[in-house]
């Protein structure tokens, strides 16, 4: 398949779930070597899950697919631009490329703005809307210490 290919098929799954109940408008296809290992969309509101996004829905099958939570060597066609969720999970899975079709003011014009999000994360921790309270750090150093001690940690 063609990247036109891959991303109709990613913005088809966007459109069957536009037309259903289980979920919101996007699509994710993920590709390594030339191949489909997941395809997904988003399941949100079937799901009870905000993290159920159509990439992360992905990312998550295509791991569970290669066997890996390292993603290196794989493409994502998505029927959108990632949200700031997305795009954070797709470096934590270390997607090579990302294809979209829809741009973030897309899908702000239908209803889905994360306009504030990306605000927010530009913010310093004490001015963000939500209070992100920082207490016993002492305690919360522990497990890192113990991480870097780990002789048997898988780092990724």
């Amino acid at each position: 398949m063609n990247r036109d290919e891959l991303m109709l098929r990613a913005v088809a799954l966007a459109e069957r779930n536009a037309a259903s109940v289980t979920g919101g408008p996007f699509g994710a296809v993920i590709v390594k070597d030339g191949k489909v290992v997941a395809e997904a969309s988003n399941t949100v509101t079937v799901d009870n899950d905000p993290t159920a996004h159509a990439e992360v829905n992905a990312i998550r099958k295509a791991c569970a697919a290669l066997g890996t939570f390292d993603l290196s060597g794989c493409e994502l066609y998505t029927s959108c631009e990632p949200c700031p969720m997305c795009l954070a999970a797709c470096y934590w899975a270390h997607i090579d490329r990302v294809y979209y079709a829809a741009d973030r003011e897309d899908a702000a014009a239908a209803g889905f703005d994360d306009s504030d999000i990306y605000r927010e994360v530009a913010l310093p921790v004490d001015g963000r809307k939500i209070p992100f309270v920082h207490i016993m750090e002492k305690e919360g150093l522990r497990p890192f210490m113990l991480w870097a001690s780990n002789d048997r940690k898988v780092e990724y």
